[in-house]
């Protein structure tokens, strides 16, 4: 499974020690005021920039109004920049029919779509239906308003033949983390927080340290042994 980091704080573009390489980066408008930036085509033009330093091969940008006319200016400066950076640029929208006349320009740009805030079935059907890439549903914030998430995650996968990749997101405990790898998700997109929490456990490191005091006892014992040789010689 492959795994993004939730962000669109430069500064937390890495995983530490003990995580898996990373793949990208996803980030919305949410994140991007989280990030105490403002949600404009300069700061996404920065944020491409930063991808390529860091020599990310994905980033996830999330148009920010259903606005076809902005859509292809952005798209039209956001595209070189990223071929100059030499990064893969996937373009992010909502779910909603709402969007369509975007997704039909981003479409034309030939880049990749996620589509993302997926919650039901239905919305699934209609994303594999408009040649989505991607889809992400918020598996947290679905278990949060009382939804069984298992059963659209698994449909989510069943489509993964088809092309559209599952990439799990709002990912909020190791359980549902290991489920979703168990079960075959393609992706995860997760909070460099939680990334960082699960990279050392404290069940390994008290294992460890048994390790580290059997040692310790085997070799003092050996270093007794030996004193004891050495006397009677």
């Amino acid at each position: 499974m492959k795994l993004y980091l939730d962000t669109a704080d430069t500064r937390a573009w890495q995983l530490p020690a003990g995580c898996p390489p990373l793949q990208g980066v996803t980030t919305n408008p949410a994140l991007v005021e989280q990030a105490g930036l403002p949600v404009t085509l300069a700061t996404y033009l920065r944020l491409v920039q930063a991808a390529g330093a860091l020599r990310l091969p994905e980033l996830m940008l999330q148009l920010p109004r259903a606005d076809v006319a902005e859509a292809h200016d952005w798209l039209a400066r956001l595209l070189p920049e990223a071929g100059q950076a030499r990064l893969r640029l996937t373009i992010k929208l909502p779910c909603h029919p709402a969007w369509a006349p975007v997704i039909r320009e981003v479409h034309a740009w030939g880049l990749p779509l996620l589509l993302t805030g997926l919650s039901n079935p239905m919305q699934l059907l209609w994303a594999r239906a408009q040649n989505a890439q991607y889809v992400a549903p918020y598996l947290g914030r679905l278990h949060a308003e009382g939804r069984e998430v298992w059963p659209l995650v698994q449909a989510c996968i069943a489509l993964q033949r088809d092309g559209v990749q599952l990439l799990a997101a709002s990912i909020r405990d190791a359980d549902t983390f290991g489920r979703l790898i168990a079960a075959g998700a393609h992706a995860a997109t997760v909070r460099p927080e939680f990334a960082a929490g699960l990279a050392i456990d404290p069940l390994t490191d008290a294992a460890m340290a048994q390790f580290d005091d059997a040692i310790a006892r085997s070799l003092a014992a050996d270093g007794t042994a030996q004193i004891h040789r050495s006397g009677g010689e």
